[in-house]
Protein backbone atom coordinates (compact mmCIF):
# COMPACT_ATOMS: atom_id res chain seq x y z
CA UNK A 1 0.00 0.00 0.00
CA UNK A 2 0.81 3.34 -0.94
CA UNK A 3 1.90 6.45 2.07
CA UNK A 4 -1.23 8.85 2.33
CA UNK A 5 -0.61 11.58 -0.20
CA UNK A 6 0.68 14.49 2.39
CA UNK A 7 1.94 17.63 1.76
CA UNK A 8 5.01 17.46 3.47
CA UNK A 9 6.28 15.57 0.99
CA UNK A 10 6.41 18.44 -1.91
CA UNK A 11 6.76 21.24 1.01
CA UNK A 12 10.09 18.60 1.83
CA UNK A 13 10.87 19.02 -1.96
CA UNK A 14 9.85 22.49 -2.20
CA UNK A 15 12.13 23.72 0.38
CA UNK A 16 15.72 22.02 -1.19
CA UNK A 17 15.32 19.81 1.92
CA UNK A 18 14.94 16.66 -0.04
CA UNK A 19 15.48 14.82 -3.84
CA UNK A 20 12.25 14.90 -5.69
CA UNK A 21 12.81 11.37 -6.25
CA UNK A 22 11.76 10.01 -3.01
CA UNK A 23 8.12 12.07 -2.91
CA UNK A 24 7.46 11.11 -6.59
CA UNK A 25 8.09 7.22 -5.56
CA UNK A 26 6.08 7.90 -2.81
CA UNK A 27 3.43 9.93 -3.14
CA UNK A 28 3.27 10.41 -7.21
CA UNK A 29 3.87 14.22 -6.94
CA UNK A 30 7.01 16.08 -5.94
CA UNK A 31 7.99 19.79 -6.49
CA UNK A 32 11.65 20.19 -7.63
CA UNK A 33 13.37 23.31 -6.40
CA UNK A 34 15.56 26.03 -8.39
CA UNK A 35 18.62 24.24 -7.26
CA UNK A 36 17.36 20.65 -7.57
CA UNK A 37 16.19 21.03 -11.01
CA UNK A 38 19.51 23.23 -12.18
CA UNK A 39 21.17 20.28 -10.65
CA UNK A 40 19.14 17.94 -12.88
CA UNK A 41 20.11 19.77 -16.14
CA UNK A 42 23.92 19.85 -14.73
CA UNK A 43 24.02 23.67 -15.14
CA UNK A 44 24.33 26.66 -13.16
CA UNK A 45 20.08 28.25 -12.70
CA UNK A 46 21.26 31.47 -14.66
CA UNK A 47 21.68 29.54 -17.49
CA UNK A 48 18.07 28.24 -17.20
CA UNK A 49 17.04 32.61 -16.55
CA UNK A 50 18.85 32.92 -20.41
CA UNK A 51 16.12 30.64 -21.85
CA UNK A 52 12.72 32.52 -20.49
CA UNK A 53 13.67 35.67 -22.90
CA UNK A 54 11.83 33.14 -25.24
CA UNK A 55 8.58 32.84 -23.77
CA UNK A 56 8.20 36.80 -25.28
CA UNK A 57 8.20 35.27 -28.60
CA UNK A 58 5.46 32.60 -28.66
CA UNK A 59 2.74 32.80 -31.23
CA UNK A 60 -1.19 32.50 -30.21
CA UNK A 61 -2.66 29.33 -29.78
CA UNK A 62 -5.23 29.33 -32.31
CA UNK A 63 -7.15 26.04 -31.00
CA UNK A 64 -8.44 27.61 -27.90
CA UNK A 65 -12.38 26.32 -28.00
CA UNK A 66 -13.32 28.50 -24.75
CA UNK A 67 -13.25 31.34 -27.44
CA UNK A 68 -10.12 33.10 -25.24
CA UNK A 69 -6.97 34.55 -26.87
CA UNK A 70 -5.21 34.08 -23.71
CA UNK A 71 -2.76 31.70 -24.74
CA UNK A 72 1.00 31.42 -26.71
CA UNK A 73 2.43 28.21 -27.21
CA UNK A 74 5.49 26.58 -29.17
CA UNK A 75 6.02 22.74 -29.21
CA UNK A 76 8.96 20.16 -30.10
CA UNK A 77 9.22 16.44 -29.91
CA UNK A 78 12.12 14.41 -28.67
CA UNK A 79 13.62 10.94 -28.11
CA UNK A 80 15.44 10.05 -25.42
CA UNK A 81 17.41 7.24 -25.11
CA UNK A 82 18.21 6.99 -21.30
CA UNK A 83 21.40 4.79 -20.76
CA UNK A 84 23.50 6.61 -23.57
CA UNK A 85 21.92 9.53 -22.79
CA UNK A 86 21.21 10.37 -26.29
CA UNK A 87 18.54 13.43 -27.19
CA UNK A 88 17.22 13.58 -30.47
CA UNK A 89 14.88 16.23 -31.87
CA UNK A 90 11.68 14.22 -33.54
CA UNK A 91 10.29 15.61 -36.89
CA UNK A 92 7.80 18.43 -36.60
CA UNK A 93 4.30 16.90 -35.68
CA UNK A 94 0.97 17.59 -34.20
CA UNK A 95 0.03 17.66 -30.80
CA UNK A 96 -2.66 14.97 -30.11
CA UNK A 97 -4.77 13.88 -27.01
CA UNK A 98 -7.83 11.23 -26.81
CA UNK A 99 -10.95 12.98 -25.40
CA UNK A 100 -10.51 10.44 -22.60
CA UNK A 101 -7.89 12.83 -21.40
CA UNK A 102 -8.41 16.42 -22.79
CA UNK A 103 -12.08 17.00 -23.42
CA UNK A 104 -11.83 20.17 -24.70
CA UNK A 105 -9.20 19.96 -27.10
CA UNK A 106 -8.81 15.98 -27.49
CA UNK A 107 -9.56 14.09 -30.65
CA UNK A 108 -7.74 16.98 -32.83
CA UNK A 109 -4.30 16.95 -34.15
CA UNK A 110 -3.01 20.50 -33.56
CA UNK A 111 -0.15 21.76 -35.33
CA UNK A 112 1.87 24.42 -32.93
CA UNK A 113 4.63 26.37 -34.37
CA UNK A 114 8.19 24.95 -33.27
CA UNK A 115 10.92 25.85 -30.33
CA UNK A 116 12.94 28.54 -31.80
CA UNK A 117 16.02 26.71 -32.97
CA UNK A 118 18.08 28.52 -30.39
CA UNK A 119 16.11 27.89 -27.91
CA UNK A 120 16.17 23.73 -28.46
CA UNK A 121 19.61 23.98 -29.50
CA UNK A 122 20.82 25.46 -25.87
CA UNK A 123 22.45 23.49 -23.47
CA UNK A 124 19.90 24.05 -20.62
CA UNK A 125 17.07 23.18 -22.66
CA UNK A 126 18.38 19.69 -23.50
CA UNK A 127 19.93 19.51 -20.27
CA UNK A 128 16.70 19.87 -18.50
CA UNK A 129 14.95 17.24 -21.15
CA UNK A 130 17.58 14.40 -20.41
CA UNK A 131 17.95 15.46 -16.58
CA UNK A 132 14.78 14.93 -16.03
CA UNK A 133 14.00 11.87 -18.58
CA UNK A 134 16.97 10.12 -15.94
CA UNK A 135 15.16 10.98 -13.21
CA UNK A 136 11.89 9.73 -14.19
CA UNK A 137 13.58 6.65 -15.24
CA UNK A 138 14.87 6.11 -11.64
CA UNK A 139 11.08 6.80 -10.48
CA UNK A 140 9.86 3.58 -12.26
CA UNK A 141 13.06 1.39 -12.73
CA UNK A 142 12.28 -0.13 -16.12
CA UNK A 143 12.52 2.25 -19.32
CA UNK A 144 14.88 2.37 -21.68
CA UNK A 145 13.35 5.15 -24.48
CA UNK A 146 11.09 8.35 -23.95
CA UNK A 147 9.08 10.03 -26.19
CA UNK A 148 9.19 13.60 -24.66
CA UNK A 149 7.00 16.20 -26.03
CA UNK A 150 7.98 20.07 -24.62
CA UNK A 151 5.27 22.84 -24.60
CA UNK A 152 6.16 26.28 -23.81
CA UNK A 153 3.36 27.71 -22.60
CA UNK A 154 2.66 31.85 -21.84
CA UNK A 155 -0.70 32.83 -20.22
CA UNK A 156 -1.76 36.18 -20.22
CA UNK A 157 -4.42 38.10 -18.86
CA UNK A 158 -4.98 40.80 -21.22
CA UNK A 159 -8.59 39.94 -21.76
CA UNK A 160 -8.77 40.12 -17.61
CA UNK A 161 -8.61 35.99 -16.88
CA UNK A 162 -6.13 33.72 -18.17
CA UNK A 163 -6.87 30.02 -18.16
CA UNK A 164 -3.20 27.64 -17.47
CA UNK A 165 -6.09 24.55 -18.00
CA UNK A 166 -8.75 25.13 -20.31
CA UNK A 167 -9.64 21.96 -19.75
CA UNK A 168 -9.86 21.21 -15.80
CA UNK A 169 -8.10 18.83 -13.66
CA UNK A 170 -6.86 16.52 -15.97
CA UNK A 171 -4.15 13.73 -16.49
CA UNK A 172 -2.66 14.03 -19.69
CA UNK A 173 -2.12 10.08 -20.62
CA UNK A 174 1.69 9.95 -20.75
CA UNK A 175 4.01 8.33 -18.14
CA UNK A 176 5.41 11.48 -15.99
CA UNK A 177 4.75 15.29 -16.01
CA UNK A 178 7.21 17.85 -15.52
CA UNK A 179 5.87 21.35 -15.23
CA UNK A 180 8.18 24.19 -14.88
CA UNK A 181 7.71 27.33 -13.89
CA UNK A 182 9.48 29.73 -16.01
CA UNK A 183 8.14 33.07 -14.79
CA UNK A 184 5.00 35.06 -12.95
CA UNK A 185 4.57 38.84 -13.91
CA UNK A 186 1.82 40.84 -12.04
CA UNK A 187 -0.58 38.42 -11.73
CA UNK A 188 -2.70 36.94 -8.48
CA UNK A 189 -3.91 33.06 -8.93
CA UNK A 190 -2.91 30.51 -10.42
CA UNK A 191 -2.92 28.17 -7.48
CA UNK A 192 -1.86 24.30 -8.55
CA UNK A 193 -3.89 21.31 -7.45
CA UNK A 194 -2.66 18.11 -7.45
CA UNK A 195 -4.99 15.42 -6.32
CA UNK A 196 -4.64 11.24 -6.20
CA UNK A 197 -6.49 9.93 -9.38
CA UNK A 198 -8.11 7.32 -7.12
CA UNK A 199 -8.61 8.48 -3.67
CA UNK A 200 -9.65 11.53 -2.08
CA UNK A 201 -6.14 13.80 -1.02
CA UNK A 202 -4.66 16.66 -2.19
CA UNK A 203 -2.17 19.55 -2.21
CA UNK A 204 -2.74 22.95 -2.87
CA UNK A 205 0.36 25.48 -3.38
CA UNK A 206 1.26 28.22 -6.02
CA UNK A 207 4.61 27.78 -7.45
CA UNK A 208 6.21 31.57 -7.81
CA UNK A 209 9.85 30.75 -7.81
CA UNK A 210 11.07 30.90 -11.55
CA UNK A 211 12.67 27.52 -12.57
CA UNK A 212 10.71 25.74 -9.70
CA UNK A 213 9.09 22.38 -10.91
CA UNK A 214 6.05 20.27 -10.11
CA UNK A 215 6.73 16.60 -10.96
CA UNK A 216 4.18 14.21 -11.47
CA UNK A 217 3.40 10.68 -11.75
CA UNK A 218 0.44 11.19 -14.49
CA UNK A 219 -1.00 7.53 -14.20
CA UNK A 220 -1.48 8.18 -9.83
CA UNK A 221 -2.63 11.89 -9.96
CA UNK A 222 -5.14 14.62 -11.47
CA UNK A 223 -3.51 18.32 -11.66
CA UNK A 224 -4.79 21.44 -12.60
CA UNK A 225 -3.93 25.47 -12.23
CA UNK A 226 -6.27 27.62 -11.20
CA UNK A 227 -7.01 31.16 -13.51
CA UNK A 228 -4.83 34.07 -13.37
CA UNK A 229 -5.71 37.79 -13.07
CA UNK A 230 -4.23 41.01 -13.47
CA UNK A 231 -2.24 42.36 -10.52
CA UNK A 232 -1.30 45.27 -12.63
CA UNK A 233 -1.35 46.89 -16.21
CA UNK A 234 -0.54 43.94 -18.11
CA UNK A 235 0.48 40.26 -16.54
CA UNK A 236 1.52 36.90 -17.65
CA UNK A 237 2.70 33.18 -16.25
CA UNK A 238 5.05 31.65 -18.17
CA UNK A 239 5.81 27.82 -18.18
CA UNK A 240 7.60 24.54 -19.43
CA UNK A 241 5.70 21.43 -19.80
CA UNK A 242 7.31 18.70 -20.80
CA UNK A 243 5.48 14.94 -21.10
CA UNK A 244 7.55 11.44 -21.05
CA UNK A 245 5.86 8.17 -22.54
CA UNK A 246 6.94 4.81 -23.19
CA UNK A 247 6.48 3.33 -26.60
CA UNK A 248 5.23 5.86 -29.04
CA UNK A 249 3.99 9.41 -28.80
CA UNK A 250 0.06 9.50 -28.19
CA UNK A 251 -1.20 9.99 -32.31
CA UNK A 252 -4.61 9.09 -33.70
CA UNK A 253 -3.47 5.79 -34.89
Amino acid sequence: MQPAFAPSGLALAAAGHDHPLEPLQSQGAAVASRAALAALAGVAPAELDALAGAWSRLPPDRYLRDGGAYRHRRHASYVFDVAPGTLCEAPHRAHWQPTDYNALHGGIERWFEPVEPGVAAAPAWRGLIAGLGRLFAAACGAVERWYVEAHQFRIDTAQGIGRPTPEGAHRDGVDYVAVLLVARHEVRGGETRVFEAAGPHGVRFTLDVPWTALLLDDARVIHETTPIQPAGTAGWRDTLVLTYRRGSFLSPG
